[in-house]
């Protein structure tokens, strides 16, 4: 039997080395000599090509540091670079041990080099703080952090300061050449981190005293998606903005980092410096940080004024928990693209009470009713000769309500005059069921229970504009002020200032669940800025939801 086998091993090793022999003898050439360039590209194309198991399979092996490798010496080959020509090693470079000293020579680019350097305080040597990801130092694979630099083009960089090297770096022409010694020699993980969050806050680096250094950090907006490739430092990862363009990484305050702003956290003599070919890119201004900043009415039936304002860092920092101080930080997204057969995602519309919420719901609903529905609320007031079951409200006993109360049936309900008015699940659900939008009004405290991956909600926050403007455009409007429709009345000074004191509460402590914000000064401009946007939630393109949402989400059969 052993025989047999080693019989038939040697035979396919003879007939393999036979069709190699055959296939060199056709002298094959390669189809391309850019290999790991396209599987970077591809790797950005596969994130709008859906979330599936396959596609994150496929991801997570081309970003895999072997791969890469083997991808990086497919493109040598293909270009015939087997030895590549090193420039000739300094005399003064035996003075210190060979094995500690390395030239390394980078072609100079319009793009910076893509690492930060900084002072060791212990030793007064210039060494790498930090690899950008995707910059043209982590492609080299040649500097890596934590290396010293001890000359830069034959010029020693002895007792000289992080911004007396930049000068050296923008006169030169055509390469740079590094003279370095090698610094801790532990394996860094280079694997891309498949890592996606949405900002909740407002960042712009030239306002940050903190950042160690301005031109390595990225600026962004509240709702940018952000892909976090780097968590190694506590205080500042690297992540690159989707949409923009760049391969590069750069810094983004962390969330521990963003949660201690409050608390006036000052770096003091921890500057790093970016290495950038680019001349007169650099400033040493430290300014002052500014922090980020049915068709009825809901069923919030009471009114309560606001009229005394919190000091403006708690109206900035407010949690939902009362007395707390908390900022907004990231919350973990991922690609969702609607397929035919899902049903339409629930758009919640909220916003502090008379900023016109109902009247764009009506709008909506008015303009194509094919399309749009709202739930028909439950109450347990006897019906009207006017009402119809199941059109107006379902009426239902005050047992019936509290049993469906119990159950957790319901989105959001209150009391009026001794009756009970609430938003069923169900109703929604009839909603979604018929094929039509689903609008809902409530409370965002109340959003909570449909956000899931069932309804994936899509919320559009509803706010005033300025006062003037509102003074201006609320002139003549009236609104009703009971369930009733009894009592309408015209808007006043008071009301102006409660319905911006709401609008502002509400930002701060609910605005992490808010997809969309509108500006309602004049209603038929947000209208249409609303069912545009509104629309755009059926077309194919990918939309970014909560993680948790996926993870939620029941496993189909």
């Amino acid at each position: 039997l052993l025989y047999s086998v080693k019989h038939s091993v040697q035979s396919v090793n003879k007939i393999i080395h036979e069709r190699l022999k055959r296939f060199e003898k056709r002298r094959p050439g390669p189809v391309q000599q850019h290999a790991a360039s396209l599987a970077s590209q591809l790797a950005e194309e596969l994130l709008y090509h859906g979330w599936r198991d396959e596609v994150k399979e496929l991801l997570t092996l081309i970003s895999k540091p072997h791969f890469k490798s083997l991808l990086r010496t497919h493109d040598s080959v293909a270009k015939r670079d087997f030895e590549p020509a090193l420039p000739p090693l300094p005399d003064d470079a035996m003075e210190e041990d060979e094995e500690s000293v390395k030239i390394v020579s980078l072609v100079k680019t319009k793009e910076p080099l893509g690492a930060t350097i900084k002072k060791d305080k212990s030793t007064g040597a210039i060494v790498v703080a930090r690899i950008m990801r995707g910059g043209s130092a982590d492609k080299s694979g040649l500097i890596h952090e934590g290396d010293e630099l001890k000359e830069v083009n034959g010029v020693s960089l002895e007792h000289r300061k992080p911004k007396e090297i930049l000068p050296l770096l923008a006169c030169s022409e055509g390469a740079v050449k590094f003279k370095i010694i090698p610094g801790s020699t532990k394996e860094v993980n280079n694997s891309l981190l498949l890592v996606f969050v949405r900002a909740l806050f407002d960042y712009d680096p030239t306002e940050d005293p903190t950042v160690p250094c301005k031109d390595a950090a990225v600026a962004f907006k509240r709702g940018d998606v952000l892909q976090i490739v780097g968590t190694d430092d506590d205080t500042w990862w690297q992540a690159r903005r989707l949409g923009d363009g760049s391969g590069r990484a750069g810094l983004v305050p962390s969330k521990q980092l963003h949660k201690s702003v409050y608390r006036r956290f000052w770096v003091s003599e921890k500057y790093e410096f970016m290495l950038c070919f680019r001349l007169n890119s650099y400033k040493e201004t430290v300014v002052g940080f500014i922090p980020p900043a049915g068709l009825r009415r809901s069923f919030r039936l009471g009114r309560k004024s606001s009229r005394a304002r919190k000091p403006a860092q708690l109206r900035r920092w407010s949690s939902e928990t009362p007395g707390a101080v908390c900022p907004r930080t990231y919350i973990e997204v991922v690609p969702y693209h609607k397929e035919p057969k899902d049903r339409h995602r629930l758009i919640v519309l909220v916003g502090p009470s008379g900023v016109g919420v109902n009247e764009l719901k009506r709008r909506l609903v008015i303009s194509e009713p094919d399309r749009y529905g709202v739930s028909v609320p439950y109450t347990t007031r006897k019906k009207r000769r006017q009402e119809s079951e199941g059109l107006d409200y379902h009426f239902v006993s005050v047992q019936a309500f509290e049993e469906l109360i119990l159950n957790h049936r319901f989105v959001e309900y209150g009391q009026y005059r001794g009756n009970y008015y609430g938003s069923n699940l169900d109703s929604v659900q009839r909603v979604m069921a018929e094929g039509k939008v689903c609008l809902l009004d409530v409370h965002p405290s109340k959003i909570k229970h449909v956000y899931t991956s069932e309804f994936k909600p899509y919320v559009v926050f509803v706010k005033p504009p300025m006062i003037e403007e509102l003074r201006l455009t609320r002139r003549r409007a009236k609104f009703v002020c009971d369930e009733d429709g009894m009592q309408v009345r015209m808007f006043s000074e008071e009301d102006f200032e409660e319905m911006l004191d709401q609008a502002e509460m509400l930002d701060s402590q609910y605005g992490h669940l808010f997809d969309k914000v509108i500006v309602n000064g004049d209603v038929a401009t947000t209208f249409r800025e609303l069912k545009a946007d509104v629309e755009k939630l059926d077309e194919p393109e990918v939309q970014w939801v909560p993680a948790a949402w996926m993870r939620s989400a029941p496993t189909k059969a």
